[in-house]
């Protein structure tokens, strides 16, 4: 494990005193600046043993030794994935970033309704307060390093999405991270299972949100419709398609890729295109609690068929592109199954 300095204090600034991000670029002259800026996000540097973080720190010139740390962060090897509580699992940690799958019905960050979350698993995980599921998993320990850590959010799954979700392990990475979401270079994959049959394989949704606080639910319009509006892009592409019996109706099977990273935003543009997600409680109204006794469902699904299958982004210390994928979770593999019997005939999608 490499070792890192403290924060801690520098000697006062001088007349002679250049910011952290001049002496790092004049240092490393190859470097781009905004990539230099997030080397001292993450605390790559210090100077007289004391890790500096803020790019226009003043620095004297009388302790001008940068240090610079490693390029990789120490990272523990999961052969597979290490089930920490019934409802989560860790996929890959080190002492910058975590990856955990998250299962249905798990909020991502603590809300009122409950204080448990994918957030307050890992941090108790962490903490050494929960030993993990199985004898294998409850025999493994992290090295002590990691007890030092807080896991913040990044992103947010829906309650009842599964999949991939990033948490920061400092301030400084989750700063980093969240700009990166912001700027649209952490690429999501999605899988999901839907009630129809778009009118071409493959296409982007390009829509305007406006989300309801009183009804929780998003209001999708084709054009800006107001200062709360926000754009929603969503690329898609179709797997599979099923037909379902005699009766002619279409579920789907599709990948969407984000672009932007809204509440709802796959399950608002895919039932405003009429595609609503298979199970989807709010946006297919057949589905929809209120309707349930009367209606007939195209095929039972305790929530929305939704998965975040893929997470790839820049790690905030190597600077390399990393990627993490999580296969479709056991319900959804259920439900694919299903789709796959005899009582169903299966359809290759469209060219």
């Amino acid at each position: 494990m490499m070792n890192r300095p403290a924060d801690g204090p520098l000697p006062p600034a001088d007349n002679h005193s250049r910011t952290l991000l001049d002496l790092v670029l004049e240092k490393f002259p190859d470097t781009p600046r905004k990539r230099a800026k997030e080397w001292i996000a993450a605390g790559r540097f210090s100077i007289a043993g004391a890790v500096v973080r803020k790019p226009n720190q003043l620095i004297p010139d009388s302790s001008a030794t940068l240090d610079l740390q490693g390029r990789r962060s120490t990272a523990v090897v999961l052969e597979e994935e290490w089930r920490i509580h019934p409802r989560l699992s860790l996929v890959y940690i080190d002492l910058t970033l975590a990856i955990v799958n998250k299962s249905a019905g798990l909020l991502s960050v603590p809300a009122p309704i409950t204080d448990l979350s994918a957030l307050s698993i890992l941090t108790d995980f962490l903490g050494g307060k929960l030993r993990g599921l199985g004898q294998r998993t409850a025999e493994r320990r992290l090295p002590a390093a990691f007890r030092l850590l807080t896991p913040l959010p990044v992103h947010r799954l829906d309650q009842f999405t599964t999949g991939v979700l990033c948490l920061a392990l400092n301030p400084a990475v989750r700063t980093v991270l969240i700009d990166q979401f912001a700027a649209h270079t952490a690429a999501r994959q999605y899988v999901a299972f839907v009630d129809g049959r778009p009118p071409t394989p493959r296409g982007t949704w390009r829509n305007w949100l406006r989300f309801d606080n009183e009804a929780l639910r998003q209001h999708v319009a084709n054009q800006p419709g107001g200062a709360e509006s926000v754009e929603a892009i969503t690329h898609y592409e179709v797997l599979e398609e099923f037909v379902i019996g005699t009766t002619g109706r279409v579920v789907s099977k599709m990948h969407f890729k984000l672009e932007t990273g809204r509440t709802h935003q796959i399950r608002a543009q895919a039932a405003h295109a009429g595609l609503p997600l298979i199970g989807d409680r709010t946006y297919h109204p057949l589905y929809h609690a209120s309707k349930r006794e009367h209606a007939v469902v195209p095929i039972e699904c305790e929530r929305q068929a939704l998965h975040a299958e893929t997470l790839e982004l820049t790690h905030p210390v190597s600077g390399q592109r990393v990627k993490w994928s999580v296969p479709l979770p056991d319900d959804l593999q259920k439900l694919e199954r299903v789709l796959h019997g005899a009582k169903f005939s299966r359809r290759s999608p469209r060219n």
